[in-house]
C-alpha cells in the first residue's frame, strides 16, 4: 500500500496505482518476483525495442478508446484540459492544462513546483542516504565536478504517475543551457521498485539541464525516464533566460520522475514538504505551488 500526504487537504490517502500488480510482481518479494527481478525484468529495461513499442501502441489511432474510462477509473478532471478532442491514448497523456488551472505563485523570491507529482525534499542530503539507501550522487550526475558541488546542498524527489499532467515547467527564473542526455535502463521509479533498490534513479535514462539563477544559484534539473517512457521531450530554447511557470519539456507514455539540485544554503524548502518527508511520505502537489524560499547572498 502507497500512501501520500494531500497537501490541499491535509489528508493522508493511499494511491491508485496503474498497473500495482505487474508492479508487484516484478519488483515485489515473492518466488516469482525474485526470478522475474532476475531475469525478464533487465531485459525489458535495457531493450529500448519494448518501450519503442508500447510507446507505437499508445500513439494509434485506436488507443484513443482508453482515454474515457482511464479518467472514470482514476478520477481526473477533466475540466482543467485545453481540449479533449485526443488523437490517441499518448495524446490525452501529455495533455495541456488551461493556465487558469495552475496559478503560479507570484512572488519573485519563491521557487515552484516544476510539476503535478508526489514530492520528497531533502534540505541536506550529505549522508547520501535516502529511504535507507545509499545515494551514488557521482553516479547520478556522471560528473564528478558537480558531485563535489551539490554533495552539501539539497534535492527535490518529484514521482509523476501515469495519472499526472506529465508536461514540466522551470522552478525559477535563469538562464537555461542546454539539456545533456545521459544513456540507461527504463526501470520503474514507482516506489514499490524504488524501495528496492533506490540505484535505479542513477541508472536510467536522464537528461541533465543546468539552470544558472539570480536567485537560486546554479540549479540542476533532471528528468529520468523510467519504464514504457523512452522519450523526454525538450520544448524551451537552450541558452536563452527562462521564466518561472515557463514549459520546459514534457514525458511521453508512463510514470516518470524528476530531480532538481540545488547548492548548499540556496533554498528554504517549505515546511509542510520538509516535515511530509521526515515522517517518510510524499506530498502531493500541483505545478506552480509554492516549493521553497532564496536564501539571500
Amino acid at each position: 500500500m502507497l500512501r501520500y500526504i494531500n497537501r490541499k487537504t491535509g489528508a493522508l490517502c493511499e494511491e491508485k496505482v496503474y498497473g500495482g500488480k505487474t508492479l508487484s510482481l516484478l519488483y515485489g518479494d515473492g518466488f516469482w518476483s525474485k526470478i522475474f527481478y532476475r531475469t525478464l525484468l533487465p531485459l525489458v529495461a535495457r531493450l529500448p525495442l519494448f518501450s519503442i513499442i508500447y510507446g507505437w501502441v499508445q500513439k494509434s489511432p485506436s488507443s484513443r478508446s482508453k482515454v474515457a474510462p482511464f479518467i472514470r477509473a482514476y478520477d481526473i478532471d477533466s475540466t482543467e484540459f485545453v481540449t479533449q478532442d485526443f488523437r490517441s491514448f499518448n495524446d490525452f497523456f501529455i495533455r495541456k492544462l488551461k493556465p487558469s488551472r495552475r496559478p503560479i505563485v507570484e512572488d519573485f523570491n519563491v521557487a515552484v513546483m516544476p510539476a503535478d507529482g508526489r514530492y520528497f525534499v531533502y534540505p541536506q542530503f550529505e549522508q547520501f542516504t535516502i529511504k535507507g539507501q545509499q545515494f551514488d550522487l557521482e553516479g547520478f550526475l556522471n560528473d564528478p565536478f558537480y558531485a563535489r558541488r551539490f554533495r552539501t546542498g539539497s534535492m527535490v524527489i518529484a514521482r509523476l504517475c501515469p495519472v499526472d499532467y506529465h508536461r514540466f515547467h522551470f522552478p525559477c527564473d535563469g538562464l537555461a543551457e542546454t539539456p545533456q542526455l545521459i544513456n540507461g535502463p527504463l526501470y520503474s521509479v514507482n516506489p514499490i521498485a524504488l524501495q528496492r533498490r533506490f540505484a535505479i534513479l542513477s541508472e536510467n535514462k536522464r537528461v541533465i539541464t543546468e539552470i544558472e539563477s539570480e536567485l537560486f544559484g546554479t540549479v540542476l534539473f533532471v528528468e529520468i525516464g523510467a519504464t514504457a517512457v523512452g522519450s523526454i521531450k525538450q520544448t524551451f530554447k537552450p541558452n536563452q533566460v527562462v521564466h518561472k511557470g515557463q514549459e520546459k519539456g514534457y514525458f511521453e507514455f508512463g510514470g516518470s520522475c524528476i530531480v532538481l539540485l540545488f547548492e548548499e544554503n540556496r533554498i528554504v524548502f517549505d515546511a509542510d514538504l520538509v516535515a511530509n518527508t521526515k515522517q517518510g511520505f510524499e506530498t502531493l502537489v500541483k505545478f506552480g505551488e509554492s516549493l521553497g524560499t532564496a536564501v539571500y547572498k
